[in-house]
């Protein structure tokens, strides 16, 4: 098959062995594959990342640098095969997503970051039957492969066990604070305060249903609000993943505050442990998606809940992966750039 894979730090596109599924794994063409963040991170620090996973326990700690990478897990495909004695509990034709998790056939591992588990930037991948979900018609493939990322912000929102009337601040208006944003605005919590340099993401925001948008160079999102009667912000989602950013939260929280780190920073992180006792202050890491959070996911978009085009811009082969990775560290790019790796 055909693929852009990393290897010695670059992206390069050739042929690369054609999966081949074994028990309880499905072989999938895959249609789209929208790129990550992580896979931007690991794109350019990608030593580091597996470095720190050895080191101190994480999901890329048996990742093998020296063999090709193909990344990508924001994916939709077609199920072409089962492995024998598979389930089969799906049509082969069928348009497919899914949590990017392999458990079957003795293989364990995230899909897109190990040379057995090839992810979206090739034609073929290898997913996991008990995990399969399939895409209403009325999705097209674009919007199918935005499951996921939504499916992230979802969990980050459910993971910070949001109240009526509390007022969430959400810092950093990328696709896991937009998605952050849709799953507040599901349950039906607001105000909901938004925090982001560029001017472009906070449009998004409001667009995917925060009420206020604040650049924090022209005024701190910590202050009490005049738009919302004077309250303050009590719950804050961190979505930046750089170093000094939870201190920062921590130093500016009000008393009894709370904060869900989803932010995937690489560097070490200080924090004055003291501030945050004081304070009374609860801190969570969140996570990637569960199968909950996709189902909501996939049916929201579906439904119409959740407005997931504006995120969307250019659909690129796989020549165009490398360059597109660079690019992702730009935040006036696209959310979310897409790959059609049959291109």
């Amino acid at each position: 098959m055909k693929a852009a894979y990393l290897e010695n730090g670059q992206i390069h596109v050739g042929d690369a062995a054609d999966p081949e599924p074994k028990t309880g794994q499905v072989l999938v063409r895959t249609h789209r594959c929208a790129l990550c963040a992580s896979d931007a991170h690991f794109f350019c620090s990608g030593p580091h990342v597996v470095e720190m996973s050895k080191k101190f326990g994480g999901p890329y700690a048996s990742v093998d640098l020296s063999q090709p990478i193909i990344m990508g897990h924001e994916f939709v495909g077609e199920i072409v095969d089962y492995g024998p004695g598979s389930r089969r509990p799906l049509k082969t034709g069928t348009r497919v997503t899914s949590v990017p998790i392999m458990r079957q056939g003795g293989q364990t591992g995230i899909i897109g970051y190990g040379a057995g588990l090839p992810g979206g930037f090739g034609e073929y991948m290898l997913l996991d039957e008990d995990f399969l979900m399939e895409i209403p018609i009325e999705l097209d493939d674009d919007q199918a492969a935005l499951i996921e990322p939504l499916a992230v912000g979802l969990e980050h929102a459910r993971a910070g066990a949001p109240q009526p009337g509390e007022v969430p601040l959400v810092v950093g208006c990328g696709a896991i604070g937009l998605g952050v944003i849709a799953g507040l605005k599901l349950k039906g919590i607001g105000p909901i305060v938004a925090a982001d340099f560029d001017a472009g993401r906070r449009e998004l925001a409001l667009k995917m249903g925060a009420e206020i948008a604040i650049d924090p160079r022209e005024r701190s999102p910590y202050e009490p609000l005049p738009e919302i009667g004077g309250r303050r912000v009590n719950l804050v989602y961190e979505n930046v993943g750089k170093p000094g950013m939870l201190n920062q939260i921590i130093t500016s929280l009000p008393f009894g505050g709370r904060i869900v780190v989803g932010g995937f920073c690489l560097e070490p992180e200080e924090i004055y442990v003291a501030a945050a006792q004081s304070k009374r202050l609860r801190i969570n890491f969140a996570a990637g998606e569960e199968p909950q959070d996709m189902e909501l996911a996939m049916r929201s978009i579906a439904d119409g809940r959740v407005d997931v085009r504006p995120w969307l811009g250019a659909c690129i082969g796989l020549d165009g992966v490398g360059d597109a990775l660079v690019k992702m560290n730009d935040p006036a790019s696209a959310v979310r750039t897409v790959v059609d790796p049959r291109t």
